[in-house]
């Protein structure tokens, strides 16, 4: 089998695309997919980087051909941090932890978990003031992650919200040193950047090993996330459950997986709202029909409301781009990826694509009706990504994120506060690159 790489640009000097994807990854994708179309190839170090957008071959590396290719660069760096957790780690022990991790994120599990979410939203939500401004990003960023480290781990860590914060905004701003080509090299150095990701990472691990600590010592089983975990043995494996250090990686990547894309999907859903009062509008009569604080039970009601998080995260998906590496040579389309190329597939141009989305930049969330969507190929929309590998928390966020907006716009109309520039900021996740200041109103 013969390479055949898409065609793509060359770089004037060595380390061009390199450095032009430390600097704004997506920026680069999104010229390179303008100029050269759905499948891009790009010189990167040793091996090449192929850029596919089209949804045949989104399908084709995600779910076709899932087995020729293993965790991209990225994730395969975020080891450091996370360890070998369900989001990095591979093969059999990927599949043993799901196994195990999966009865905590059924239907019936997530039902559970909805009261908490929405007294969290509640309880934020009663705390503000007419004409309060604030940081829309680090207020949903607190929220989030109170609901996870409640619903999953029945800890309150509300208290220590902002030094999590704080230690997970220099994790997140760490990862670009950790993409060099030596980044794992320097981390290993006493330079300034190591010294404070080392410090973050402590800092995280603080929480995670007490919350176990305290649950290790009360020997209950209050039927979360935790408890299963500390209970759940491999019973399609070797019997055997989890070891701490296991523990460990699998909490610390929930612990900040399950808020950190929440809370951005929830910061760009207020900025959108924002600046459509039509959209705002059908909204807050949907969720004051309701009458009540809304439930899990209220979710079929909620149908706009789930309309409008669809298209956020259509516009902004949080984890907007997927790596993969090729073990063995496969075809993608018309073209052979060798092995060890990177594959990235970005859910963030696929879903601006003007061929499956009319108007694409245009906040709509009529395109969620019945009969637009199934015009659609499959996989011109995957936010959460796909194959064995798509996000086991899936469903969680959607609950989440409709009850917690529900929940909030019964009660408060969010103003974009004036003369702030808004941007994004696209590491593993898109942040806001300046946060986003809004200004509440009660209703």
């Amino acid at each position: 089998m013969t390479s055949q790489l898409p065609p793509g640009p060359r770089a004037r000097f060595p380390g061009e695309f390199i450095l032009r994807a430390l600097r704004d990854p997506l920026d680069l994708f999104i010229q390179l997919t303008a100029e050269y179309g759905d499948a891009v190839g790009i010189g990167m170090g040793r091996h090449p980087l192929v850029l596919l957008t089209h949804p045949d071959a989104v399908r084709d590396v995600l779910v076709t051909n899932q087995k020729q290719f293993v965790k991209g660069h990225v994730l395969e760096r975020a080891k450091i941090l996370l360890g070998d957790g369900l989001l990095t780690s591979e093969s059999e022990l990927h599949l043993r932890q799901r196994r195990m991790m999966q009865p905590a994120f059924h239907r019936e599990r997530v039902a559970s978990y909805a009261a908490t979410m929405v007294q969290h939203a509640a309880r934020a939500r009663d705390r503000w003031r007419d004409g309060d401004a604030f940081d829309a990003h680090e207020t949903m960023m607190a929220l989030t992650l109170a609901i996870v480290g409640k619903t999953l781990f029945d800890a309150d860590v509300e208290g220590e919200a902002s030094e999590i914060g704080q230690a997970l905004n220099t994790v997140m701003s760490s990862f670009n040193q950790m993409m060099l080509p030596l980044g794992p090299l320097l981390f290993r150095l006493p330079l300034r950047t190591s010294r404070h990701f080392h410090r973050a990472r402590r800092r995280l691990d603080d929480t995670i090993y007490r919350i176990i600590a305290e649950r290790r010592a009360s020997g209950h089983d209050t039927g979360d996330l935790l408890s299963m975990l500390l209970l759940a043995t491999d019973a399609e494996g070797d019997g055997t459950g989890m070891s701490d250090q296991q523990l460990r990686d699998e909490a610390l990547t929930l612990f900040l997986a399950g808020h950190e894309t929440t809370a951005n999907a929830l910061t760009w859903a207020w900025y959108l709202i924002a600046r459509h009062p039509d959209i705002e509008a059908r909204l807050h009569a949907e969720v004051d029909a309701l009458g009540h604080e809304p439930s899990f039970e209220d979710l079929p009601k909620l149908e706009y409301t789930r309309r409008v998080v669809s298209e956020v995260i259509r516009l902004y998906p949080p984890a907007w781009a997927i790596g993969r590496r090729a073990i063995a040579p496969v075809t993608i389309g018309d073209h052979v990826i060798p092995t060890n190329a990177r594959v990235v597939v970005s859910s963030y141009i696929t879903q601006r694509d003007a061929r499956w989305w009319p108007d694409p930049e245009t906040f709509n969330p009529e395109r969620w009706l019945p009969e637009p969507s199934a015009r659609r190929p499959k996989f011109a929309y995957y936010p959460f990504g796909a194959g064995t590998r798509v996000c086991i928390g899936e469903q969680f966020a959607w609950t989440e994120a409709v009850l917690v907006i529900a929940t909030i716009a019964q009660r408060w109309r969010l103003w974009l506060a004036p003369k702030q520039r808004i941007a994004m900021l696209p590491q593993i996740t898109l942040r806001p690159r300046y946060g986003i200041q809004m200004v509440a109103t009660r209703r």
